[in-house]
């Protein structure tokens, strides 16, 4: 078993699934070491420290080795395997990206990304068989080991460097054997701790009855039945304050506050001593406070540093001191017993504030939680702080759900950031809807909102707070949604009573469901709505007979609305289907589906000309568009001599210019020519100059003694066109002569 960062407790079973749970025992999650472990078995597992938070390392039945870096995204990567697996391990450690593995005399280093272990080859001059027990610093860059002779090894993490071999008068294995910061090694035999430093200094400390060692990145716990003692190297700048006879500034700084606190002229002979380093004193006095763990000796270090300040100005030294206090303040309300979380202050900044928050909301500390994190001035802690307050609150069975909702949305109405949605999630989930509902309420984002109340089955409440946003999307999810859930009947009804999502849901139908949308039209007795469905039908078909017979629905849907341009159209379509069957069976090409305009000019295109005006006639089409469709056709199939007869037959009512854009469109300029002297006479000029007959232009110009006309020609007719311009000019010089 182990500790996640987040005080989340790790349970390894021989399966290789690791149990997680919080520190109430509640289940949280399970996550696997993989296919492999779990047919081999787990026989030993460490959790270790690193970097990016708690990893773990096992060690299977068949000595396979697998390690994940971080408990809380696990990823499983095995590790290198050791020559003759089979033979058994004394021993083993892990370091932060590797394992060391001793088996009798041999050390073996397996590191990720290597192919095969490493046999390392420590310098040791005392003989032995086997090593018991071996251990790594928390920094991965130190490794102690224990031998069957008595003897402690201490040196670097590559066995390059011995720092001291120590005979400990042990021959057993230890139960425990750890580091200690990184500058010393603890071991546990019976009830003797004993700590050896790397220059080979040794220290015991006999307890009485049992005990459990905690290894921390800077010290050791020790746990008893009645005692929770930490061991920890003296901190070097407390022991150069603190020291007997100590010369250094900070020692003179502190013993003149202690002279100026008792009225003495001696305070002003230490501070004339330290002057010259007075900037460190302070320094030094602030950073000794850091690591202090009584609050009387914080003071008179804090009190000595902001006297030293008092002599000098330095904003960065200053903000240091703000800070310092802050955290000092921090680390004293939860070291009391009460809390019970007592860190040093390198433990906190390894851990980082946001971890120390979490593991005092994890313990429900919310009003402490709350007081740290606005002391700290954490970003988002206060909300992250009240948020799993209110998750907690809607968990507690004996509140009502009136009075828990509004003391959850009068504590949080003013917090930024803050999810309702989220924590009517967690009143959901614990099977509390109508809280969750009360709860959703105060949340002010429909996209969050809307949703979490279709799941609770609340689809009128999320098809009003939809409708309210205004959100087009939205809307159509509630719909989609209500649809899906509801009868047909209910979901019409529901829907009604909002406009905005009824015309969506019409919007939604006409695009996706023609019938659905037909049915809304029969129930809300919508004649024209209904024949504009049947019409749509017409116009999606391509059988003659369905085409009919959806017209004549929609023409008695027009009869019912009582709209008559409605009635004689959908007639006069249907009719024109009716035509257009014949004609598709009489000269086998299609016709069905066509436009009146289209059909006639396929007819034109075909030469049936009679056929083509008796449609005309009968369908009352525009003289202007027939006439338009018949110049269009007879150009297309090259025939001029009938374009010509046909401009003859009658005044045109579209003029004479779309017979010279035909002629001009195939490059016939000269049949052009036929119809420019008809163009109208306030575009005759344009369309000769369009034709390229400048010189024509420029007589109609002058005879319409046109000066502007005149010009324009002129600055059309090419460059190269010399007599052209000439006569132009000679034009120019005559109107005014003739004005």
């Amino acid at each position: 078993m182990g500790w996640s960062n987040e005080e989340q407790l790790l349970c390894v079973q021989e399966s290789g699934d690791v149990l997680v749970y919080d520190m109430f025992g509640a289940y949280l999650k399970t996550f696997n070491m993989g296919q492999e472990v779990r047919d081999t078995k787990v026989s030993k597992a460490q959790f270790f420290p690193n970097p990016v938070g708690v990893g773990l390392a096992v060690i299977t039945t068949t000595n396979r080795m697998f390690l994940v870096s971080n408990v809380l995204e696990p990823k499983v990567r095995p590790m290198p395997d050791l020559p003759r697996a089979s033979e058994p391990i004394s021993s083993w450690c892990v370091l932060s990206t590797g394992i060391l593995v001793c088996r009798d005399k041999e050390i073996y280093k397996c590191q990720q990304g290597e192919t095969r272990a490493v046999l390392m080859r420590p310098e040791i001059k005392n003989p032995y068989t086997q090593i018991l027990s071996i251990t790594a610093s928390q920094n991965g860059k130190h490794v102690a080991f224990f031998t069957d002779s008595g003897i402690l090894w201490i040196g670097s993490a590559d066995f390059k460097t011995t720092y001291s071999e120590i005979d400990t008068g042990f021959i057993k294995q230890p139960k425990e054997l750890m580091w200690c910061g990184s500058q010393a090694v603890v071991g546990h035999w019976d009830d003797i701790l004993c700590i050896y430093g790397s220059k080979g200094q040794s220290v015991q400390y006999p307890y009485d009855g049992p005990f459990h060692l905690i290894q921390e990145i800077d010290c050791v716990r020790v746990l008893s039945e009645t005692t929770h003692e930490l061991v920890q190297k003296v901190p070097f700048v407390v022991e150069k304050i603190f020291r007997i006879n100590s010369t250094a500034p900070g020692s003179y700084l502190l013993e003149a506050s202690r002279q100026f606190q008792s009225h003495s002229h001696r305070a002003d002979e230490y501070i004339r001593l330290v002057k010259p380093d007075l900037p460190n004193a302070v320094q030094d006095c602030i950073d000794a406070a850091s690591f202090e763990f009584s609050p009387d000796v914080q003071k008179k270090l804090i009190r000595a540093a902001q006297f030293g300040k008092c002599f000098f100005v330095d904003h960065e030294l200053t903000e240091h001191f703000v800070k310092t206090c802050r955290w000092m303040r921090v680390l004293n309300s939860v070291r009391d017993p009460k809390i019970a979380i007592p860190l040093t202050s390198t433990q906190l900044t390894h851990l980082t504030e946001k971890v120390l928050l979490d593991r005092l909301i994890w313990r429900r500390l919310h009003c402490l939680a709350g007081y740290i994190a606005s002391h700290l001035h954490m970003k988002d802690g206060k909300t992250r702080v009240l948020s799993h307050w209110a998750c907690y609150k809607v968990t507690q069975p004996h509140l009502d759900n009136e009075s828990a909702a509004r003391e959850i949305g009068e504590k949080l109405r003013n917090v930024p950031g803050i999810s309702y949605t989220m924590i009517a999630m967690k009143a959901a989930e614990k099977g509390r809807k109508a809280l969750a509902i009360k709860i959703l309420e105060y949340e002010t984002h429909s996209k969050l909102q809307v949703p979490l109340l279709l799941s609770l089955g609340e689809g009128p409440t999320a098809l009003l707070k939809a409708t309210a946003s205004g959100d087009t999307d939205l809307i159509n999810i509630v719909l989609l949604h209500l649809k899906e859930k509801m009868g047909k009947r209910e979901f019409e009804l529901t829907i009604r009573g909002f406009s905005l999502a009824h015309a969506l849901y019409i919007k939604y139908c006409a695009n996706n469901n023609r019938e659905a949308l037909r049915q809304v039209y029969v129930q809300e007795d919508d004649f024209q709505g209904q024949a504009a469905t049947h019409i749509r039908d017409a116009i999606d078909q391509t059988n003659p007979g369905s085409i009919e017979a959806s017209l004549i629905s929609a023409r008695e849907c027009y009869k019912k609305g009582k709209n008559d341009l409605g009635v004689s159209t959908c007639e006069d379509a249907r009719k024109l289907c009716k035509q257009q069957s014949s004609l598709q069976e009489t000269y086998g090409s299609s016709f069905v589906g066509l436009s009146l305009h289209d059909t006639v000019r396929k007819l034109l295109e075909q030469g049936e000309i009679k056929l083509a005006d008796k449609l005309r006639s009968e369908y009352k089409m525009p003289d202007r568009r027939y006439w338009w469709l018949r110049i269009l056709t007879l150009a297309e199939s090259d025939d001029w001599a009938e374009l010509d007869k046909f401009s003859k037959s009658k005044k045109s009512p579209v003029g004479y210019e779309p017979f010279v854009d035909a002629c001009l469109k195939y490059c016939k300029h000269e049949e052009a020519l036929k119809y420019l002297p008809r163009c109208a006479d306030d575009i005759k000029v344009k369309y000769y100059v369009k034709a390229g007959y400048y010189e024509e232009a420029a007589e109609v110009a002058f005879e319409q003694k046109d000066m502007s006309a005149l010009l324009y020609v002129q600055n059309k007719c090419p460059l190269n066109e010399s007599t052209k311009h000439a006569k132009i000019a000679s034009l120019l010089e005559r109107l005014p002569t003739k004005k």
